[in-house]
């Protein structure tokens, strides 16, 4: 749905509602104010978030804060923020009964296709791990060679903070997430490029399960039918799929971009040894091989670009090294929300004395294979915290003796903290990689990195900011 649409449904009389009011919920609201003025809108928020509404001054913004289906209902179109799950029971009942739910970053895609639904310079980028490292290198690496070039979507830019920039960029890197696939393919715009890094369980509680989670988190390629696909050829999902409307481009594997040991190659030639990069883990160098394969799919020289790779800059919050505190060091990796990014990153510290944290809000996601993957990576210390802190603890108390780990319950982040710092008794590294969610007594990933940064006794200020954002 255009936005132009949007302006005709009020013409004629439609209720237009906002719901959610983060960062994707203002943007919209500015955009919708910009094009609708003095056209009414409802926004559904929270009672936190009543106050800074109000304190806009907009004279035809009604909030409301009880969002239940008939509200809903009253509306044509309600343009809903990505956290919210168009599967909760409300959005149900009022799409039932005709209303329209849409998300911002479909209003952005719609209103940017070309005729033949292409956004010109657009590369999509999503997966369960390794989605904002690769869309935050690959607009690193275009930059390096002289392309302007915009970084937003769900990595901390709403798109539609980027409607009309002027001069536009060359190319555009977006970072997708699993709530926000869906709008691009109802959108009936096309990505030029999108890359799928990986497939595992997440946001069950959101999709209401793990097959529907798939199924929306494939959408982007699926359904939204880019111009060409850049696919990992070594995740199973990935590799069993068949794209009759797209161009398919692997990563991955002998004949494209690939690992062997510390290098990436392209076919059969060596292009890059990867030691020195600040890329800690494979995984990480193996978001390199799809940020070259997707640079190859927009027609540009990816080997020339490659050494660029040197100089990025890593994202806060995943495997960032805060420093040394009394001989311990601090990994800050709060983007750990499931037991597969555990396990690459304790890949990341083999033959090392680590004490890592694991648990946090429980959506029902299995661990099993977490205990198992254990064997070759293994911690000198596991400790357990969070809501779902005891259900690890409970799967993994007959592997410690097994696997010569100690295994420790704590109920909070900073009882976890303590309990490692004197496990390591001064020596070693202390792993912040939960696999689980923050919500509870955090907002969100940051909010949980920043207060792992304070205990340890780092600025919190200095570990947040996104390099980058924004067009450069």
């Amino acid at each position: 749905m255009r936005i132009s649409a949007l302006e005709a449904i009020a013409a004629a009389g439609g209720r237009i509602g906002l719901w959610g009011w983060g960062r994707e919920g203002r943007a919209a609201h500015s955009v919708l104010r910009a094009r609708l003025p003095g056209v009414p809108l409802t926004l559904f928020c929270t009672e936190a978030d009543r106050a800074s509404a109000v304190a806009l001054g907009d004279d035809g913004l009604i909030v409301d804060t009880h969002p239940d289906a008939d509200a809903l209902a009253r509306h044509a179109v309600v343009v809903k923020s990505p956290g919210i799950s168009p599967y909760s029971p409300e959005a149900t009942a009022a799409r039932a009964a005709g209303t329209r739910f849409v998300g911002g970053t479909g209003l952005w895609f719609a209103e940017k296709a070309g005729p033949d639904g292409v956004v010109a310079g657009s590369v999509c980028v999503t997966g369960t791990k390794g989605k904002s490292t690769t869309t935050a290198l690959l607009a690193h690496l275009l930059r390096a060679a002289g392309h302007r070039t915009a970084l937003a979507g769900n990595i901390g830019l709403p798109l539609l903070d980027l409607l009309s920039p002027d001069p536009p960029p060359a190319w555009w890197a977006i970072e997708l997430s699993s709530y926000q696939t869906g709008d691009v393919a109802d959108s009936g715009g096309r990505p030029q490029v999108a890359v799928v890094t990986n497939v595992h369980p997440e946001h069950l509680d959101w999709h209401g399960g793990e097959q529907r989670y798939v199924e929306d988190k494939l959408k982007l390629v699926t359904q939204a039918r880019p111009r060409i696909a850049v696919l990992n050829a070594a995740d199973p999902p990935l590799a069993a799929l068949e794209l009759p409307g797209s161009e398919v481009r692997w990563y991955g594997r002998e004949d494209g971009w690939h690992l062997r040991g510390d290098e990436v190659w392209r076919g059969d030639s060596s292009v890059i040894d990867t030691r020195g990069m600040p890329l800690p883990g494979r995984h990480n160098r193996g978001n390199l091989c799809a940020v070259l394969a997707a640079i190859e799919a927009l027609g540009l020289d990816a080997l020339s670009m490659a050494p660029a790779a040197f100089a990025f800059e890593p994202l806060p919050h995943r495997l960032q090294s805060l420093g040394r505190r009394d001989g311990i060091e601090y990994v800050n990796d709060s983007i750990s929300t499931t037991p597969y990014a555990t396990l690459a990153a304790l890949g990341c510290y083999r033959g090392r004395k680590v004490a890592v944290l694991v648990g946090g809000h429980d959506r029902g996601i299995d661990w099993s294979g977490f205990a198992t993957g254990l064997h070759d990576r293994m911690p000198r210390t596991v400790v357990t915290m969070g809501a779902n802190g005891g259900r690890i603890a409970d799967l993994l108390e007959s592997e410690a003796p097994r696997g010569g780990f100690e295994l420790i319950r704590s109920a909070t982040l900073q009882d976890a903290m303590a309990v490692a710092r004197e496990r390591l008794q001064g020596d070693g590294v202390m792993l912040l990689s939960p696999g689980a969610p923050s919500f509870g007594p955090f907002k969100d990933y940051v909010d949980r990195g920043r207060a792992f940064a304070r205990e340890a006794g780092f600025d919190p200020d200095g570990i947040s900011a996104i390099p980058g954002l924004g067009i450069a």
